[in-house]
This record gives structure tokens, C-alpha cells and sequence, in this order.
């Protein structure tokens, strides 16, 4: 009977009006819905959403008590394995994880767990309930850089083993590419993230924000002078890239790691503060990542026409399939097996347009994409007055560049095992540091990792 009740949609705003504002995109589910939905699964005596889930999360428990309509119990068995709940049921890939290996959705649709989780969350944020279970401390101290999704679960996981972790944030506001790199209308800052930050402060774990790790302190300081026993690398990937053509220097040209940061940490959407971000009233977006999709639906808010600019086919497109259709509805135009070769000027040294060429898809690359390569004089100009950027990242080399005995690949990225275990004892990594640029799931999953294998090497005497 499960698998003939169809899945219950998530009520939206409409693309017209969302459009226009910065408002969350997705109202979730109410009780009513969420219990349905939860009736949906099949309880799968070896559930494969599990194992597709990099934090491990019991779904099929949490869903089971949503299904009863007992909120804080579904609360409780999520916190157990995650500690941003609210997060990872809104900016996840459920599709090619948990959701990708349902059986249910081999013939049908698959459950909405990313949707049963966020319901589960926000319950229990609206109503103030703490599934916080610690251990008495222990007298440890470790350090972790970087408050983004790696750093704040290899923290929680910490605290909750007892313990003193302090978490050492570059920036002013705590949450990393939570904060800074995704968009108020898929991930509201002072209502989601800032709560679950907070969350696990009160587990608590310090957060000392404008602090530069490698310049206003060294990992090597904090394990050798300040009496941290061990520290964890969870920096993430902030160095933008760039394509290297012609034009690249022209005013109006932005990596989208700038355009998003100046949009959430300046407010530059809202009105009532001063702090506007130039974006033209025609604008090209490169690339066809989340990262993408954010700054071109970022840029549509503001007021721009906005076209997506991709060397591969649509069914190539990395970004997730409910973002690339949010951002069809709301009127971005995708221009596929198209590739910039220049960035056009005017006069003044202002963008003007972008000069692109067409692609044809030829054999597939390491990644197992299929390569595009270029079509001889098919070369074709689009007037725009802005550019952004958005080619992946890169780790920042300046953590790894301070820290002896520490290393890195040709990528920049920090080199760790599995564990997140470097070569510099003490020293642990994880998330996009280790990988470039990933999902916030994935830095999650080895922040938890880390934070086991750091208890492990301090327990075993290693860490005095």
C-alpha cells in the first residue's frame, strides 16, 4: 500500500514572485504532510538510504517516528548523527544520495527524506527542543580551523565526547560557506544557520571569529605553545578559478565566490543597507555547479537578465536537478556547449559582452564526462555588462604554506587518509580542504570521521 501513495509535494513560491524577493524559495512540509509522507516508507530490512547518507543518519527510525507524529523522537535519532539537521535537509543532494538509493524510487517516487528531515529540524527549533547528550570533559583541548560544515561537525562530535574545543573562524560571522556562499532564499542565515551555530556553541565549543590561521596564529603555535592536543584543518576551498582568457581584468568581471560573500555577509540584497554590489543589467554566469546556479538566480534577484553559459549539455550539468529547475521557472536562460574564449571591453575598460565558441561533446574524461571539444569558427559574441565566474575552487594555500611537515597535492589540497589524518602528527584535515570543492554532506561526513580519529590518537596517548 506504501509504494501506490503517491509523494506528497512541497508547497513553493511561485517562480514569479520568488523571483523578485530573497525569501526562503521552499515552504517544507506542516505536520499533516510530513506525517504522510513518512507513511511512504517501506522499512527496508537493509535500508540502502543509510549507507548513502556520509553521516550515516537512521533514516528509516527518524521516519518511522514521523510518522507516528512523535517529533521529538525523530528529533533525537537525527541527532545522533547530525548536527546540522536543518541544513542538510535544505542544501543536500538527496537526490544522488539518500533519495538516489530508495527503492521505492526505482518504480516510483522516492521518499522526501531531505524534506522529513528539514521538517524534523525546524520542529525542533520552533519549539525549543535539545537532544544534546555529552560526556564529562575530559581535560583535552583541540583546536579546529574553520567554521564551516566540516568544522562544526568535527567540533560537535568533539564537545559531545567531552571535549574543550575552540573553533578558530577567519571571518566575522561563524558558518563558512553556510554563511558566506549560499543565498538567503535556499539557506536563511539568522534563522537557520546562525541557530544550528548556536546549537553548538551550547554544546560548548568556543568560537573565535577574525582570526587568520597562519597569520594571526599558526597550527603550529596552537599545538606547541597553546596546549591543544590536536587540531583539525576544515578551511574549505575559497580560492576562486579563473579561465585565463583575454579580458579576465576588466571591471565587471567577478569570481562568484566574491558575488555571493558580498551578497550574504554585506547584505548587499537588502535595501536598508548601504552596501550595494554592482551587477549590471545583463549578466553571464560560467559554469554549471550549485555554485553557478546560486549566483545566477542571485543575480536574477537583483534585478539582472541573467544567462548561463555552459561548455556541456544539459544532462551533464553538475548542479542539482531541483536548483536548475528552480532557476528554468524563475527565467534564466542556459546556453549549453558553449565555451568563453574572450571577454570583450569597451573603452573605459568596462565589460561589454563575452565572446563564446560552440562545443561539441567528444570522448569522455577522467571524471567520466564526455570532453568537449571546440567547433572551428562557430564563434559567437553575447552583450552583457557583468561576468561571474563560477569554475569551482581551490584550498587557500596559506594555512598549509604555515604549518611544517605538512603535505599537500598539485591541487593545493591538503593530503589526508581517510581518517583525515595528515602527515603532520596532531594534525587532521577534512571537507574541501582535503577534496576541493565538494558538497556540505561530504564535509560533514569527514568532519565526524576526524573527530573519531582525533579521540582515537589522544586516547591513545599520542596527543600529551
Amino acid at each position: 500500500m506504501a509504494a501506490r501513495i503517491p509523494r506528497v509535494p512541497v508547497r513553493e513560491q511561485k517562480p514569479e514572485v520568488r523571483a523578485t524577493n530573497f525569501e526562503e524559495v521552499c515552504y517544507g512540509y506542516d505536520e499533516k504532510e510530513a506525517m504522510l509522507e513518512a507513511t511512504r516508507c517501506l522499512h527496508c530490512k537493509s535500508p540502502r538510504c543509510v549507507s548513502a547518507c556520509p553521516v550515516n543518519v537512521s533514516i528509516p527510525e527518524f521516519i518511522a517516528a514521523v510518522a507516528e507524529g512523535d517529533f521529538k523522537k525523530a528529533s533525537s535519532v537525527i541527532a545522533r548523527d547530525s548536527s546540522l539537521p536543518a541544513v542538510c535537509g535544505r542544501v543536500c543532494p538527496q537526490e544522488t544520495q539518500c533519495e538516489g538509493s530508495c527503492i521505492l524510487g526505482v518504480k516510483s517516487e522516492p521518499v522526501a527524506i531531505g524534506k522529513l528531515e528539514r521538517f524534523v529540524a525546524d520542529w525542533s527549533m520552533q519549539n525549543n527542543v535539545s537532544d544534546v547528550q555529552k560526556a564529562p570533559s575530559n581535560g583535552y583541548r583541540v583546536a579546529v580551523v574553520g567554521s564551516g560544515p566540516s568544522g562544526l561537525a568535527c567540533a560537535a562530535d568533539l564537545a559531545k565526547a567531552g571535549y574543550d574545543v575552540t573553533i578558530f573562524e577567519a571571518l566575522h560571522k561563524a558558518g563558512g560557506v553556510l554563511e558566506y556562499g549560499i543565498p538567503e532564499f535556499r539557506l536563511p542565515k539568522e534563522r537557520v544557520v546562525a541557530v544550528e551555530v548556536d546549537r553548538v556553541r551550547a554544546l560548548g565549543v568556543k568560537i573565535e571569529t577574525d582570526v587568520v590561521v597562519g597569520r594571526t596564529v599558526t597550527v603550529d603555535s596552537l599545538l606547541d605553545k597553546e596546549g591543544f592536543s590536536a587540531v583539525f584543518i576544515g578551511s574549505g576551498a575559497g580560492l576562486p578559478r579563473f579561465m585565463n582568457i583575454p579580458g579576465e581584468n576588466l571591471n565587471g568581471v567577478f569570481s562568484a565566490n566574491e558575488f555571493l560573500t558580498r551578497n550574504n555577509l554585506m547584505k548587499a540584497w537588502r535595501h536598508d543597507y548601504r552596501t550595494p554590489v554592482y551587477t549590471g543589467s545583463k549578466v553571464v554566469v560560467v559554469g554549471g555547479g550549485n555554485v553557478a546556479m546560486d549566483a545566477a538566480r542571485t543575480a536574477l534577484r537583483l534585478g539582472a537578465e541573467t544567462t548561463v553559459v555552459y561548455r556541456r549539455t544539459e544532462k551533464e550539468l553538475p548542479a542539482r536537478q531541483e536548483e536548475v529547475h528552480h532557476a528554468k521557472e524563475e527565467g534564466i536562460r542556459f546556453m549549453m556547449l558553449s565555451n568563453p574564449v574572450e571577454i570583450l571591453g569597451d573603452d573605459k575598460g568596462w565589460v561589454k559582452g563575452i565572446r563564446c565558441i560552440r562545443m561539441e561533446l567528444g570522448e569522455p574524461d577522467e571524471s567520466g564526462r564526455r570532453s568537449p571539444v571546440p567547433v572551428p569558427g562557430s564563434e559567437f559574441d553575447i552583450e552583457t555588462d557583468s561576468v561571474i565566474m563560477a569554475l569551482g575552487t581551490s584550498p587557500n594555500p596559506l594555512i598549509a604554506h604555515t604549518v611544517s611537515g605538512l603535505d599537500t597535492n598539485r591541487k593545493g589540497c591538503i593530503v589526508a587518509d581517510a581518517d583525515g589524518a595528515t602527515s603532520r602528527p596532531g594534525v587532521f584535515a577534512g571537507g574541501d580542504a582535503v577534496t576541493g570543492a565538494a558538497t556540505v554532506i561530504l564535509a560533514m561526513g569527514a568532519g565526524r570521521k576526524a573527530a573519531a580519529a582525533i579521540d582515537r590518537y589522544i586516547r591513545s596517548g599520542k596527543g600529551q
